[in-house]
């Protein structure tokens, strides 16, 4: 054997050695990413699990054992006593609340955002810049002006100060815009030759094609309006227009009745908690991608 041999066979068991160490270290980092992520999906899911299992106990058995997992015993005794909490009043407003903020802000900032990315006027920087600082500004800062201004449109104590001050929000049509930028010129050209009007064009040709971005403001609307809290507390007094976040902060408060009453808390909280839930589970593989739709010139 030649000594050029001789030193590429002592070479390859160290490089295979080498190879060995380095799938051995990437599998640890695997090993070890995984984990972390466990560990930090158990401390969010924690929560929601002692909610669930505190809504079906006894309020004794809550209040001696309020982190176990197992209700000892199960009763759903929590979940009928919320009919005497007005809880299908709540329900029965945040529908009404949600569903016309949600529908009307999805075509709203489609509309803005569409108005944004294709017309050119004068001051169109100037108001896609006061948007996106508008997004930048807590919105706690805002109730106060919320207040003075709803009071003033006469509109305090009602559905309308209830919905129309959400009905447009500065993400949701920064989010619009970009994605409408991201469709070519072009696809609309052929419609534009044809006669059709501007809004036509935006409503048959450009909005279907921004499907993935109608979906996730659908879903950040929903979301938004749904758990609602601050806005519906300056601008509603009467009990007859509690919303659901409204009522359960007022039990969780203690405004309701006395005792700790967790059972009660969390079974409100759980049944709060599904339609956003189901909600996201149907659409999750549905929310934007900011290629999608886009034609390729």
């Amino acid at each position: 054997m030649s000594n050029s041999a001789a030193t590429a066979v002592r070479k390859q068991p160290r490089a295979l050695t080498r190879d060995a160490r380095a799938v051995r270290r990437r599998r640890m980092g695997t090993a070890m990413t995984y984990s972390i992520l466990l560990a930090l999906a158990a401390v969010y899911i924690f929560p929601f699990l002692i909610a669930i299992a505190t809504s079906f106990k006894t309020d004794p058995n809550a209040t001696a054992d309020p982190l176990g997992l197992v209700p000892s015993p199960v009763t759903t005794s929590a979940f009928h006593e919320l009919k005497n909490q007005d809880f299908l009043l709540w329900v029965k407003n945040s529908v009404i609340v949600t569903v016309s903020v949600t529908f009307l802000r999805v075509f709203l900032d489609s509309l803005a955002g569409y108005s944004l990315a294709r017309l050119r006027f004068r001051g169109r920087a100037a108001a896609f810049t006061t948007i996106v600082a508008v997004m930048a500004v807590p919105g706690v800062v805002l109730l106060i002006p919320k207040f003075l201004i709803i009071r003033q449109l006469g509109i305090y104590d009602t559905y309308y100060g209830m919905t129309i001050p959400l009905l447009v929000d500065a993400a949701g049509v920064f989010i619009m815009k970009n994605f409408f930028e991201s469709i070519p010129v072009s696809v609309e050209e052929s419609a534009r030759i044809d006669g059709a009007s501007l809004f036509r064009i935006y409503w048959s040709i450009v909005l279907p094609m921004a499907r993935p971005a109608l979906i996730t403001i659908f879903i950040l609307s929903f979301q938004g309006s749904w758990n609602e809290l601050a806005h519906f507390i300056i601008s509603t007094q009467s009990a007859g227009l509690d919303t659901l976040t409204k009522g359960v902060a007022q039990l969780a408060s203690g405004q309701l009745g006395s005792g700790n009453r967790y059972p009660l808390k969390l079974a409100a909280s759980v049944l709060m908690t599904i339609p956003v839930a189901v909600l996201f589970f149907v659409f999750q593989r549905r929310i934007m991608s900011t290629t999608e739709g886009a034609v390729k010139e």
